[in-house]
């Protein structure tokens, strides 16, 4: 027996205003008014020296010289063709981030009409009833992909990556897509679902690589023999969406092998790196998977854990088969990366918030009762907290909530930002009206228990966006570091080498315009070192004597050139021009020298 039985009144559509509202007040807070960030400004340093460069720079994907090869073109290439087109009008940054917004609607949308199409089909629908009074199925299906929108932009770790111009993002995004299209392929097995499907591979391949595209293909081909689909034309269309992601593949493989941009062929680069993804299995990748999977995925893994176990005495069903087994497709392929960052979660979280989707309705009514009361009460007293410390900030009481919130950013004067304020108080009266709806009419649509704890996560996120952005601002961009170090750098300098990081080249570039070295460019009269602050300036330490004995010196993520640039390097034949570090960085420090003649 199927474990639904609700009525028509449990499926009333939510309002596609209120949707729409949710997710610009999602998706914008986050890109608008803030710098580069460390976490993401390594990416966008890609995207703004393709929109600013050549050609070779869209061949081989580099940061002001520094190449980064590595995971794919297809995100930078999205970015600076939005900075391209709409540069002139918002600025460089925003203009890449034009970009975020529209993988943001490929993936919710992807995912809405994934969740449709499962959800309206005969297998899915709940028990009929007595008297009738039960939805009908494109009601049902609109309901579950609302509610499946809603777990998805409520998960954290898509709150953190989702307003960062990264290619795990648009991955996650292209990860929904694949999704969509694997549905309309088992729904109707035609040669143009198959080619669409291998598109969606394609450029995944192009964003992070072929391992995801290769997994997730065999797990589709996989859920087709599990479901019994007729197998006449299978081998043939998974030929071509195979051969369909190869092609669109080639598109930057070829010209870039061929071009040897700057004299080096990127294609090798990326292999190897898509090679290192992959290793056995072993108990520190689970236990770090596990670790942070937990709060990663919230809430969509619990709410997909307890479909699978309602709906265990089904088979048969592509709704619980196809997410599972493209989870479980993924986990395994997670627990293979030796080199597993935190963004990689984010192909999880379509295929299992899907999932999610079809277990909330077999949910008891006291226990979607009990989420709501949990949203209500914690999220509200989260806000709460958000505003108390808002108020001390800038009147200094209460004294300790006070010291606490500007201890972080030494030096920061705190302002009232009309703006920011007038957003975060239509937000929190939002909020009110939202909990004041679910305790007045107390109503049993299905959606309610989501709608609460989404929106509650978004006032969190709106709160912190508009009231304490400044402070992060201050805490988190190199602008003011990059425009100290511009103002000592003589106007007639050629070029700097540097050992910064890729987030740290990118905002010195783009906001002190350094002429950091170029790719193949050996020698240069600046040296711009990033260090402990631990030393004195002038003092000898593991930077200076590797560069002194000519090896090539690695710092966070940044590379020295080596001997070629660096093997004359003494610090007497050196002169420091300037020293600096963010205010509320105490270990980071960086020091510009020139060469003494």
């Amino acid at each position: 027996m199927k474990p639904v039985r609700l009525p028509a009144a449990a499926t009333l559509a939510l309002p596609r205003w209120a949707l729409y509202a949710l997710g610009l007040l999602y998706i914008l807070p986050g890109l608008i008014g803030r710098d580069p960030w460390k976490d993401d400004a390594g990416s966008f340093g890609i995207m703004w020296t393709m929109a600013h460069g050549g050609i070779q720079d869209w061949l081989l994907p580099n940061i002001a010289g520094l190449p980064a090869p590595e995971e794919g073109p297809l995100a930078f290439w999205l970015g600076a063709l939005c900075i391209k087109l709409f540069g002139w009008l918002v600025g460089d940054v925003m203009g890449a981030r034009i970009s975020t917004i529209g993988v943001f609607v490929l993936g919710t949308v992807s995912l809405w009409h994934a969740a449709f199409h499962l959800g309206r089909r005969a297998e899915a629908q709940p028990l009929r009833l007595a008297f009738g009074g039960q939805p009908e199925p494109d009601d049902y299906g609109r309901t579950l992909a609302d509610t499946a929108v809603l777990i998805y932009i409520g998960c954290l770790g898509l709150l953190l990556h989702s307003h960062e111009t990264l290619a795990v993002t648009l991955q996650g995004s292209l990860v929904a897509w694949f999704l969509f299209r694997s549905v309309r392929y088992i729904e109707d097995a035609t040669p143009r679902n198959a080619v669409l499907v291998g598109v969606a591979l394609g450029l995944q391949t192009l964003t992070r690589g072929f391992a995801s595209p290769l997994v997730l293909l065999v797990a589709l081909f996989l859920c087709t023999r599990v479901l019994k689909l007729p197998s006449a034309h299978a081998l043939r269309h998974f030929g071509q969406a195979a051969g369909t992601a190869v092609l669109i593949s080639l598109v930057w493989i070829v010209p870039a092998a061929l071009a040897k941009p700057y004299g080096l062929s990127p294609v090798g680069d990326w292999l190897s790196w898509n090679a290192n993804q992959l290793s056995l299995p072993d108990w520190t990748a689970l236990k770090a998977f596990v670790r942070v999977g937990v709060w990663y995925c919230w809430p969509a893994w619990p709410f997909a854990a307890w479909a699978a176990w309602a709906w265990r005495r089904q088979h048969g069903l592509m709704h619980i088969i196809l997410p599972t087994w493209f989870v479980g497709a993924l986990v395994l392929l997670l627990l293979c990366d030796p080199v597993s960052e935190n963004g990689d979660l984010l192909k999880l979280l379509p295929p299992m918030a899907l999932m999610a989707a079809f277990g909330l309705p077999t949910m008891k009514r006291g226990a979607i009762n009990a989420i709501d009361w949990f949203s209500v009460m914690v999220l509200t007293l989260l806000g709460a907290l958000v505003w108390l410390f808002w108020i001390a900030k800038l009147t200094g009481w209460p004294a300790q909530l006070a010291k606490n919130a500007l201890k972080l950013v030494p030096g920061f004067h705190p302002e009232v930002g009309i703006v920011a304020f007038l957003v975060a108080a239509a937000a929190t009266v939002g909020w009110i009206f939202l909990v004041n709806w679910r305790l007045s009419r107390q109503p049993s649509v299905l959606w309610r228990a989501v709608v609460l704890s989404s929106g509650g996560l978004i006032l969190l996120w709106v709160l912190l966006m508009t009231l304490f952005l400044p402070d992060l601002n201050y805490a988190r961009s190199y602008a003011s570091v990059a425009q100290q170090l511009a103002a000592r750098l003589p106007a007639d300098a050629g070029c700097i080498g540097t050992n910064v990081g890729p987030a740290q080249r990118a905002s010195l570039a783009y906001f002190g315009h350094l002429p950091f070295a170029r790719v193949g460019q050996d020698s240069c009269e600046f040296l711009l070192v990033q260090d402990s602050s631990g030393r004195r300036a002038g003092q000898t330490g593991p930077v200076e004597r590797a560069l002194a004995e000519g090896r090539v010196m690695q710092h966070g993520d940044g590379v020295w050139g080596g001997r070629d640039m660096m093997q004359d390097f003494r610090p007497r034949d050196w002169t420091l021009l300037w020293e600096g570090r963010r205010p509320s960085d105490r270990d980071e420090r960086f020091r510009l020298y020139r060469r003494s003649h």
